[in-house]
């Protein structure tokens, strides 16, 4: 389950997991968690959300241990006001940084030294970039950008921008209390990932870069990161 790392050129490593784990697996990974995240993972109505949980819980202690030195059921975290997590106790002066994302059994985790990060992934699922989603809540210059592409390439470019601000939303750590249509991103299927325009804070643009990165067949994800001067 825990394959080795893609090196990207800044510095930032990037996890693919498969959080289907099996029983074996899951063992393992249950060991790894704290007791507040074993009661979360028992309140889990379906049995595969629960599995997915503990597996997502359990690879992501197990890949900070590589880089904390820190024991995968020793390791403490802390949670911003909107709920990104972050190393506390001992593990928070190796000034690692981390993001973990899921859609249904696949999972992509970011690490980073120094710098804040955010990552993204989702199914692709034609029938959500076709309805008013983008209407709701994209920009009206994504919207604009989205609508003026033929219909073969509507749906890439639906999930291109949703993945792209999931993304920064969550290197900048205020998660879904920041309104979509606040900024933008590009969207057209084939241009290069970028923030092009932040109105709740307007140099934010040159402080964050945006990447697409691989994922499975059916699948979209993006990662968002600070940019080193």
């Amino acid at each position: 389950m825990l394959l080795k790392p893609i090196q990207l050129d800044n510095g930032i490593e990037l996890w693919g997991l498969n959080l289907e784990a099996s029983p074996e697996e899951l063992f393992v990974c249950e060991q790894c968690l704290a007791r507040d995240e074993q009661e979360r993972a028992s309140r889990f109505h379906f049995p595969r959300d629960r599995r997915r949980y503990i597996a997502g819980r359990g690879l992501m202690r197990r890949i900070l241990s590589r880089y904390t030195r820190v024991e995968p059921a020793q390791l403490e975290f802390s949670y911003s006001p909107f709920g990104k997590p972050s190393l506390a106790g001992g593990a928070r002066e190796s000034g690692i940084c981390f993001n973990l994302a899921h859609s249904d059994g696949v999972g992509l985790m970011a690490v980073a030294r120094g710098r804040e990060i955010g990552v993204d992934v989702e199914r692709i699922r034609p029938e959500v970039a076709r309805d008013s989603v983008a209407e709701q809540f994209f920009a009206p210059a994504e919207v604009a950008a989205l609508r003026a592409l033929p219909d073969s390439l509507q749906v890439r470019a639906f999930f291109n921008c949703w993945t792209r601000k999931e993304a920064f939303l969550e290197a900048h750590g205020h998660g879904l209390s920041l309104p979509l249509d606040q900024f933008e991103v590009t969207l057209v299927p084939g241009e290069p990932a970028s923030l092009i325009a932040t109105r709740f804070d307007p140099p934010a643009v040159s402080r964050w870069s945006l990447r697409d990165v691989a994922a499975p067949e059916g699948y979209v994800a993006a990662l968002a990161f600070e940019t080193k001067n």
